[in-house]
């Protein structure tokens, strides 16, 4: 069974347009100084819409309605410096706006400053920190946030390690359609982590994440299949999931694939396959895979 791993997500910009209003109109609202039509026309710039795409025109307008204390700009700004976007890279300007934002309610800014401090990105690392930002967040229903305050409970970083509540995060996470939440669920009803060990209910949480293309999902999902775990036994199916997340780089996936070619479960036994996906694994760094590829060559 693979190992539980922990996934921090950053948020992509958010786009709102105040459709009453043309380009010129918000133009001239924006140099008058309004802050929330700074904030749309540096949206508009950032993603091209009714004018040309303009990352350093978009991260202008942002900064004047972040100047202005629109926390929603200040989110945005943060973004785009965490990540260079039409301006120089930098973590500390990036934690810099986050935080403005994150003490205004903002929820996206604050799961982003926890990112930051569990990253140590701009800030001094503290996983205490993180936590009560993540907080801030889940408790506002943000659901990458919910999934990763589930994460420190599950592991204890930064908060007393509690499976229960770890467990209560993830299904708030999960139930929103949050495919890591979903998967990271799966686990903990594979292992009987906080809740009553149930391989049928691992199966349903990870079939919800495999479907929406979540790599490591659809590994866990596969492995189930192979055994026979809270589902009827299918190499074809196991094959199946596997397939789709050895597509997407899982190397615990290509190093499942490998052995189903060599021995010919569910697929047709095919010795130069299993070596082309043994020697995908251990490009990345699964150690099995190689031991499996030195073996058969």
């Amino acid at each position: 069974m693979r190992k539980y791993f922990t996934f921090l997500l950053v948020l992509c910009f958010i786009v709102s347009y105040a459709q009453q209003d043309d380009i010129k109109t918000l133009t001239t609202k924006a140099e008058q100084g309004d802050p929330q039509a700074q904030f749309n026309l540096g949206n508009l710039y950032y993603g091209g819409i009714g004018v040309k795409q303009s990352h350093s025109k978009a991260l202008y307008w942002y900064t004047k309605a972040a100047e202005q204390g629109a926390p929603e700009a200040q989110s945005n700004l943060g973004i785009a410096y965490e990540n260079g976007y039409g301006v120089e890279k930098s973590y500390l300007k990036a934690a810099y706006w986050y935080t403005k934002a994150a003490k205004q309610g903002n929820s996206t800014a604050q799961l982003n400053l926890g990112v930051a401090y569990e990253n140590g990105n701009g800030v001094e690392q503290s996983h205490e920190k993180a936590a009560y930002w993540y907080t801030k967040a889940a408790e506002q229903g943000n659901a990458n946030a919910q999934n990763n305050l589930g994460i420190a409970y599950y592991n204890g970083n930064g908060v007393e390690q509690s499976y229960e509540k770890a467990i209560y995060w993830y299904t708030k996470a999960a139930e929103q359609g949050n495919s890591t939440a979903q998967n990271n669920l799966g686990t903990a009803y594979t292992n009987g982590n906080g809740v009553e060990q149930s391989y049928s209910k691992a199966v349903y949480w990870y079939t919800k994440a495999a479907e929406q293309g979540n790599a490591y999902a659809q590994t866990n999902l596969g492995f189930a299949y192979a055994n026979g775990n809270g589902v009827e036994q299918s190499y074809s199916r196991a094959v199946y999931w596997w397939k789709k997340a050895a597509e997407q780089g899982d190397k615990n996936a290509q190093n499942n694939l490998g052995i189903a070619y060599e021995n010919g479960d569910g697929v047709e036994q095919d010795k130069n396959k299993a070596i082309y996906w043994y020697r995908k694994a251990c490009e990345n760094f699964n150690d099995d895979a190689c031991e499996n590829l030195n073996r058969i060559k």
